[in-house]
């Protein structure tokens, strides 16, 4: 089984304050199954690094009011491209996440409160028929 995972979680620096979140499990994950490294909002031409973004509702804005859901939701269509064009079974994403988040997401007010909710690519990943896990759930895989 191939994995689309979040390159921020394999050591590349793409978050959005140009570091990465390099997952203590990564390795173990790479010597089990292929994996396809992609940072969904650099596929959505954001630079990195970049102004902080969070959802509200459907929107993704940056700490200053920037509507940028068009970049994400670019990202979000190149990243299920590639999961199917490299036949990718499931993803694995960095959680809370306005793209990537599975589940939790910050709530949009910049307070470092979570809310119930998909980041964009990984909503656009399930509607599309993948499975998609957050790093906490990296060891389900491992077993």
């Amino acid at each position: 089984m191939k994995l689309l995972v979040s390159a921020c979680l394999l050591g590349a620096c793409c978050r959005y304050d140009g570091a990465s979140r390099e997952h203590p499990l990564a390795k173990k994950l790479a010597e089990r199954y292929p994996l396809i490294p992609v940072c969904p909002e650099q596929l959505g031409g954001l630079p990195t690094p970049r102004p902080p973004a969070e959802r509200r509702g459907e929107r993704v804005v940056t700490q200053s009011g920037d509507d940028v859901t068009e970049r994400y939701r670019r990202g979000a269509e190149e990243t299920l491209r590639l999961c199917r064009m490299l036949d990718c079974e499931a993803a694995v994403l960095k959680e809370r996440s306005p793209s990537c988040g599975a589940g939790t997401v910050y709530d949009g007010t910049f307070s470092g409160v979570l809310a119930s909710g998909d980041g964009v690519t990984a909503a656009l990943l399930r509607d599309g028929g993948i499975p998609v896990y957050g790093e906490s759930q990296i060891e389900k895989l491992l077993k």
